[in-house]
């Protein structure tokens, strides 16, 4: 019988095959790096995040003239032989800027929820993500994160939370993003905003809670809302979205009432002076800003009080 000693032996693994097995790790993974044409690599199906053409991705694009890409992209391909972007659009713009044809790929076998959950993971690392992009890209995952633990997908994010169902992805979600359960349907919530108010909330002019209160109004009051918001050049506060919240909510908010909320004094403002933009519109092209408007009024203004003053001294 053999001793303990010689057993130990005989199952533990040698440095050679721990080697070996990392070698052939390293394998496994480089067989599956590509050089991909780019024209055969699609986007992400409703790819949540923004790439944009600044000063980041010159940057990207000349790092990439110089050194080649650096990290390969990652793809799954799909039934008709094509390819699928999971992560690296930045990096595939980047390379089409700089003139490339094709672009490293690591391709991995996943079905469609997989790759989701995979694109918003990887997509979570940049240093700046706007609020549009959250609000998208958390709705993506935990949808798909809920297909994948075999519960049927629900339109029930709330304000303040979700029902027991979706609790469990929900948790998990929370725990990988870092941020609470609240805070992320907060976020998903912004997915009901219509696009020109969504892009306000991304610029700053609309704050996440009011936002939040704004998704509830229905499609037309938002756009009454927003034409409101262009024409008055004011942004609704919380208090303000709340109102016009439940004013939608008992079939009161309409375009004259959405005015009237838009253009009372705030507690933080100066009493302001308020014409009717019909009066003046015959003056002005129809794409001016309210602050091209008024610009134009005060020189007008000053333009007439030196042709007065010149007058009186006369």
């Amino acid at each position: 019988m053999a001793n303990l000693k010689d057993l130990m032996k005989k199952s533990l693994p040698t440095t050679d095959d721990l080697f070996s097995t990392q070698k052939m790790r390293d394998e496994e993974r480089l067989a599956k790096i590509h050089e991909i044409p780019l024209s055969e690599i699609d986007d992400f199906p409703d790819h949540p995040f923004k790439v944009r053409d600044d000063e980041d991705m010159n940057e990207l694009v000349e790092s990439i003239k110089r050194n080649g890409v650096m990290t390969p992209a990652t793809v799954r391909q799909k039934e008709d032989g094509r390819y699928e972007l999971i992560s690296g659009h930045r990096r595939k713009h980047a390379c089409k800027l700089a003139g490339l044809e094709t672009i490293p790929c690591e391709v991995k076998e996943l079905d469609r929820d997989a790759a989701t959950v995979m694109m918003v993971e990887s997509n979570l690392q940049r240093s700046t993500i706007l609020p549009s992009e959250k609000a998208f890209a958390y709705k993506m995952r935990l949808d798909a994160m809920k297909r994948q633990a075999g519960r049927p997908t629900k339109e029930n994010y709330s304000q303040v939370g979700n029902n027991f169902e979706s609790a469990t992805s929900s948790d998990e979600l929370a725990e990988k993003v870092g941020e609470s359960k609240n805070q992320i349907f907060r976020y998903i919530r912004l997915t009901n905003l219509i696009p020109p108010l969504l892009d306000l909330v991304d610029d700053g002019r609309i704050k996440l809670t009011p936002a939040v209160e704004l998704s509830y109004l229905k499609i037309d009051e938002q756009t009454d809302l927003y034409e409101t918001i262009g024409s008055e050049d004011a942004t609704p506060s919380l208090s303000q979205a709340q109102r016009m919240r439940s004013l939608s909510a008992s079939g009161r908010l309409n375009i004259d009432v959405i005015f009237s909320i838009m253009t009372e004094e705030k507690p933080n403002q100066r009493e302001q002076f308020r014409m009717p933009r019909e009066r003046i519109n015959r003056f002005f092209s129809p794409d001016a800003t309210p602050k091209q408007i008024e610009d134009t009024i005060i020189r007008a203004l000053e333009m007439y009080e030196r042709h007065r003053s010149r007058d009186n001294e006369r």
